[in-house]
């Protein structure tokens, strides 16, 4: 298995540099995207961004951006797992698939143990819109409120109105169903909502935080997001203390700029805007959303992912083939995770630093 190919074929990694150089430094516009990367990988990719006067953008950015909005606009209630799983004696679990967001969500936030908050108590559990057969867990009892993803912001919607006391157009079971979720979640302690905004907007994202904004008049309640794949919550990190501004930022007039619609990737290249493309996806080789468009197109992921068109370099998975600094869903920190399966292969941050060398002396450093 070739560690570089060219539109498929073999070809040797200096060789795979110095053609990807060509196409960055000829390029009037290019695009570093995807970005999936660690904080060293992310780093690398933002500077050369703006050394290339170009744009950047995170494959999950729409995930991280919609809690950000909500940030921005409404303030959130936020705490760490790790509180979570030692304070919470009401746990709020909103939205289908969240296992699949964090698969160690069960394991990490204890729901089957008791908190040790104010005295050892068992923890009650609610879940609005679960999966069918999803809200299983030994030793726990999971009260579920049933809901399709397109019905989700209207039960979540009535479950606030009913935290405040307000009416809701329900009668019968659903609204007896309601009120004793809404009572449950006012008799907490300390409670802890948990969402994946990967499958929410920010308009629930919004709704959600009313809600729990509301519950702190009278009692202790806060959140715990679940961050977009690829280490988006790093990488939007990184961006924010490199530039003040999370990735969809461009660097056209030589400074910053940050527009989440004027700089996301696949608007770029479907536009015509960007004229060249760097894709990083060195975690599991996801590919571009815009991959059969007409643009020269590097890419930068894991042996096995090359694609059939373009230039294809392969780097190391970051935490497996060397060590790296990446965002940790468990502990809400960076960590450093050390490499458990070391291999030959180069970091992102290393196969940038190398394809940056390639560069004609003419480009601004």
């Amino acid at each position: 298995m070739s560690n570089a190919t060219l539109d498929g074929k073999s070809i040797s990694p200096e060789d795979a540099y110095e053609q990807a150089a060509k196409i960055l430094q000829g390029a009037n516009f290019p695009l570093v995207a995807g970005l999936g990367a660690d904080i060293a990988g992310a780093q690398a990719a933002i500077l050369l961004a703006e050394r290339l006067r170009g744009a950047f953008d995170h494959l999950a950015s729409r995930d991280s951006l919609t809690d950000l909005e909500v940030l921005r606009s409404a303030g959130v209630f936020v705490t760490t797992p790790n509180e979570a799983r030692v304070r919470a004696d009401v746990v709020l679990l909103v939205g289908p698939g969240l296992p699949g967001y964090w698969p160690a969500i069960f394991d990490r936030l204890a729901l089957d143990k008791e908190t040790v908050h104010g005295g050892r108590t068992a923890r009650k559990v609610l879940w609005i819109g679960p999966k069918r057969n999803e809200a299983k867990l030994d030793g726990v009892e999971i009260e579920t409120i049933p809901a399709t993803e397109a019905e989700l912001p209207g039960v979540l919607a009535a479950l606030r109105a009913r935290v405040g006391g307000r009416p809701v157009a329900l009668g019968g079971a659903a609204l007896k169903k309601l009120d004793a979720a809404a009572e449950t979640l006012k008799g907490a302690r300390f409670g802890v909502a948990v969402w994946a905004s990967a499958g929410l907007d920010a308009l629930v994202v919004e709704m959600l935080q009313g809600m729990i904004a509301e519950l702190n008049a009278t009692t202790r309640f806060t959140g715990v997001p679940i961050g977009g794949r690829a280490d988006a919550t790093g990488v939007l990190q990184a961006s924010a203390w490199m530039t003040g501004f999370p990735p969809r930022t461009g660097f056209g007039r030589g400074y910053p700029e940050h527009d989440t619609w004027r700089f996301e990737a696949a608007r770029l290249v479907e536009s015509g805007e960007a004229d060249a493309a760097l894709w990083i996806s060195a975690y599991d080789g996801e590919p571009p959303p815009w991959e059969e468009a007409d643009i020269p197109l590097i890419t930068l992921g894991p042996p096995g992912a090359a694609p059939k068109r373009g230039l294809f370099i392969a780097v190391g998975k970051p935490g497996e083939s060397y060590d790296a600094v990446e965002f940790a869903q468990e502990t809400s920190s960076m960590v450093l995770r050390r490499a458990s399966a070391p291999a030959e292969l180069p970091s992102v941050a290393q196969a940038i630093a190398a394809i940056s060398a390639k560069f004609s002396e003419d480009l601004p450093c």
